[in-house]
């Protein structure tokens, strides 16, 4: 076979994947237009280690270490599109631009007209609100609604801590327990 048939396929492959990374808007399309490019390397190494009849198919031993960099490649590239997406809701490129979480201020629009506070005077967003009794360490202001500055709840905090069942809340649905039968705590048994 002919070196030019895989270097045609290869430049074809190689092609999209440039086109996919430069048009497509989606995180996803993105890294695939990526393994695209590397897939095209790929054929490239393999095609001409084999015309050149290398002894020690370096080509193809350079095309093992580039499909391992690509799967790690991909699993990382995923992890953070997931990530993304858990904090933002979007894989949009578009609508990722800005490094900054959503919902806070953009510190340039801060610094053009705001005036600084005095030192020592206090900032009203560093108010400590008391924590309910056993709830732990006070929360900053923003994370408890009803707080000053705050207009609710905190979207990112999430629920809070796992509490464990509620002694008086009755069986949980398709338990088949009667109330209080696992309240024996763990480690003890009930005869």
């Amino acid at each position: 076979m002919h070196i030019v048939y895989p270097a045609v396929v290869s430049v074809l492959l190689f092609s999209i994947g440039v086109y996919g990374v430069l048009a497509r808007r989606n995180t996803i399309l993105v890294l695939m237009s990526v393994e695209l490019m590397l897939n095209a390397v790929n054929l490239n190494l393999v095609a001409f280690d084999v015309w050149l009849r290398d002894r020690l198919h370096s080509g193809q031993v350079l095309t093992l270490f580039v499909i391992v960099i690509a799967a790690a490649e991909v699993g990382l590239g995923l992890a953070i599109v997931l990530a993304l997406y858990r904090n933002r809701r979007t894989v949009d490129l578009d609508r990722l631009r800005a490094l900054a979480e959503p919902g806070t201020p953009d510190p340039s629009a801060s610094a053009a007209g705001a005036p600084e506070p005095a030192p020592g005077s206090g900032s009203p967003e560093r108010v400590s609100v008391p924590a309910a009794p056993g709830a732990g360490s006070p929360r900053p202001a923003g994370t408890a609604s009803g707080s000053p500055g705050s207009s609710g709840p905190d979207p990112g905090a999430g629920p809070g801590p796992d509490l464990g069942p509620d002694p008086g809340a009755g069986p949980r649905p398709g338990s088949g327990t009667a109330p209080g039968a696992d309240d024996a705590g763990p480690g003890t048994v009930t005869p």
